[in-house]
């Protein structure tokens, strides 16, 4: 029975007989144990199942390899997941209220998503109370239209259901109970005012803003059981909505942050490397691939392509793999999701000898204070970076860069100080406590003299300073030795969006001798916390890995 389906690949995901994300795992933990009547809060409405189900069977594909199937033959054990989760987890204690007011999906292209919302937005017709609303957003009007575009031809290659639908320009009305879905055009102020039961956000990794959602969940306030269906594949860069919704939706699923009404499938692979043979990673991001053979050898096809024509190679491994790519030709220090598999939730510093290295940037720019420190084995690198703004430019720069800065500042990853320049006595005063906060030792603090000279002066009272020399014959080694811990998992990173950004915006330059550095005028964005980071990783490989600190006095010397 398609009943059993959500509970099938459940089942085989956590049995392993399904190759799955870890994250999708968790979310089928959760969802079973609901299912299997082992929650204290949430139950399963049976009624509301055996009804979707009997809907569905009314429902014909209209094109593609299943046309003239019915959906209930047709759709695959995601699909059924992610439809029997938030239209039939309610309260125990209010069997009409539905638990999940979010569902997001992250999945690569041609998995059936603008199928699966369509599907989802016509049952939606059929079981809502009188009089609702459904609306579309997406980064531009024609991808807004495309979910219009799925519903009306189902509608209209389903006999018994097309008799109940007027299908107009603009928007579809349902006779049964005078239901309405219109797809609206994007804006950046002009979507407020709308009343939506349930709203899909598509391609959400292309929104400039979140304003569109905001504007959605902002008319939902006074709807029972509201819903938000947020889609997308990813995006060439970590700085867009989809993924600030990506990772508020992990840190639910790890336990950090309490938000039982958002249920998410994240279908991004594990683990990146190796894409250029590995399967696992074309069947974590492509669940569709794996009920459908021909799906898999097309992207077993286009994974070849990719291999032999790097123009192809992003368009691959952004839409199909679910890997962030920065794309070939554009001098990118180290690729993004190498930087995403070291980061760690947090390091132990207690005992360590650690190296800091401040990047003291403009006044009214962002300052960098990093952290770098060999773990027990000798051979890891322990990161850690924290960026400095000035706190009356917070809600300027988040605009003008379309970073949350806020949010970071919550999280502890950035400082505010300052009004409209930071105050340098923030983070020199953040440096003192380094060793009190964090139990370990500091030995050296590197920087760049050009805007560090007082500060520094002060440092060097209680620690040992370095002048660092920003030339490419000096950090080189530097750049090339983290590069390496990188690749060869050597590395934990405390976690922190902001880090990652920096390292994605970090482009570099080769001199005369093919030195590595990092270019800040060819850059895409801050890159600060970078080289706080490459200055920290330049005194721990001289003073520890090769041993340069021998015999050196107490006192400011210069490199």
């Amino acid at each position: 029975m398609a009943m059993d389906k959500d509970i099938e690949y459940c089942r085989r995901v956590l049995d392993g007989q399904i190759n799955a994300p870890k994250y999708v795992k968790k979310q089928c933990r959760i969802y079973l144990d609901i299912f299997e009547d082992k929650d204290k809060k949430y139950c399963i409405d049976f009624e509301k199942r055996e009804l979707i189900e009997n809907i569905t069977k009314l429902i014909v594909v209209s094109r593609g390899l299943s046309a003239g199937k019915t959906v209930y033959e047709v759709l695959c054990g995601y699909q059924w997941l992610f439809i029997f989760a938030v239209l039939t987890v309610v309260f125990r204690d209010d069997s009409e209220k539905r638990r999940y007011q979010t569902g997001i999906l992250e999945i690569c292209r041609k998995n059936g998503k603008t199928f699966l919302v369509g599907v989802i937005f016509l049952i939606l017709f059929l079981t809502e109370p009188e009089f609702s609303k459904f609306y579309s957003v997406a980064p531009d009007g024609a991808l807004s239209r495309e979910i219009k575009t799925q519903m009306k031809e189902l509608i209209l290659s389903s006999p018994l259901l097309s008799k109940h639908f007027k299908i107009r320009n603009n928007d579809i009305l349902c006779y049964i109970n005078n239901s309405d879905f219109m797809p609206l055009a994007f804006s950046t102020s002009r979507l407020d005012g709308k009343l939506p039961n349930a709203f899909v956000a598509d391609e959400v990794g292309a929104l400039p803003t979140m304003y569109p959602i905001e504007a959605m969940r902002s008319g939902q306030l006074n709807i029972k059981n509201k819903l938000g269906c947020i889609i997308s594949t990813k995006y060439p860069t970590l700085n867009n909505p989809f993924e600030d919704i990506v990772e508020g939706a992990k840190r639910v699923l790890d336990g950090i942050d309490i938000n039982d009404r958002i249920f998410a499938l994240l279908y991004e692979p594990d683990e990146a490397k190796g894409w250029e043979s590995s399967n696992s990673i074309l069947e974590q991001g492509n669940p569709l691939a794996l009920e459908v053979p021909e799906i898999m050898n097309d992207l077993k096809q286009k994974r070849h392509d990719a291999i032999v024509m790097p123009s192809a190679r992003e368009n691959f491994l952004v839409k199909h793999c679910n890997i962030i790519y920065s794309g070939l030709g554009t001098e990118t220090y180290i690729p993004v999701d190498d930087i995403i598999s070291c980061e760690v939730d947090s390091i132990d510093w207690n005992g360590k000898t650690v190296y800091v290295g401040v990047d003291l940037s403009e006044t009214e720019d962002n300052t960098a204070v990093s952290m770098a420190a060999l773990d027990d084995d000798g051979e890891t690198l322990l990161i850690k970076s924290v960026s400095f703004i000035p706190e009356g430019r917070v809600e300027e720069k988040t605009r003008l860069e379309k970073v949350d800065y806020r949010q970071h500042i919550r999280d502890g990853s950035c400082i505010a100080c300052g009004d409209r320049i930071i105050d340098y006595s923030v983070v020199e005063e953040y440096v003192f406590e380094i060793e009190k906060k964090f139990g370990c030792k500091v030995a050296y603090i590197g920087f760049d003299r050009r805007n560090a000279m007082s500060s520094a002066q002060k440092w060097n009272e209680r620690y040992e300073t370095v002048e660092i020399r920003q030339h490419s014959s000096v950090l080189h080694p530097a750049f090339k030795l983290l590069k390496e811990k990188v690749v060869s998992g050597k590395v934990k990173i405390e976690r922190s969006y902001l880090t990652v950004l920096n390292f994605q915006n970090t482009r570099i330059r080769y001199d005369t001798n093919m030195n590595i550095y990092a270019d800040k005028k060819r850059s895409k964005g801050k890159i600060d916390e970078v080289f706080a980071i490459i200055d920290a990783v330049y005194l721990l490989n001289q003073f520890e890995l090769l041993g340069g600190g021998a015999g050196l006095e107490w006192g400011s010397i210069s490199l």
